[in-house]
């Protein structure tokens, strides 16, 4: 495993739509256990491919990295959402030292293959959602200061808080 240079907002990569993935090769295995490793040395809840600069549609999410067990997601699509919404900080790896305010729905269902190319559902709640969402964006070109209400402001760490790297 090796750590990845995560690129920042400005860089064309992370406004680019990423390819899906038709199979699981030993260097896309490699690429997920180094975006793994980049994600929890950068003290982060999610990374996706194009935030390493490879554009496949793979992400990985870890919101409780104290259990260290991450959800990989190959080819991941959203397939509902619920109507009820949550507004709060979300913050980005590619966008270092900066957060905003954005509102996200409160509860998500997603499908996905796993790294073995096996087909899975997850429902997500609360910075579960969020972080799939956020994360989810990034396969098409979107980052979050896109959807940023207000202004983006130098990431803090109020008592109030609930940061989302990705």
């Amino acid at each position: 495993m090796a750590l990845r240079n995560i690129r920042e907002m400005g860089d064309r990569v992370l406004e680019k739509t990423c390819r899906p993935i038709t199979e699981m090769t030993p260097k896309l295995v490699d690429l997920i256990n180094d975006m793994l490793e980049t994600m929890y040395e950068a003290n982060g809840v999610g990374l996706a491919a194009p935030q390493v600069g490879i554009l496949k549609r793979i992400v990985v999410i870890d919101v409780d990295p104290e259990e260290v067990n991450p959800y990989i997601m190959i080819n991941p699509e959203i397939l509902e959402v619920s109507e009820e919404t949550q507004t709060g900080e979300e913050g980005c790896l590619s966008v270092p030292g900066k957060s905003g305010v954005v509102t996200r729905p409160m509860r998500v269902k997603a499908k996905a293959l796993n790294i073995n190319m096996e087909p899975y559902e997850i429902e997500g709640e609360g910075l579960l959602a969020r972080a799939i969402c956020h994360e989810l964006d990034h396969l098409d070109g979107v980052l979050y200061v896109s959807k940023v209400e207000g202004e983006l402001h130098e990431a803090g760490m109020p008592e109030d808080f609930e940061e989302v790297d990705a």
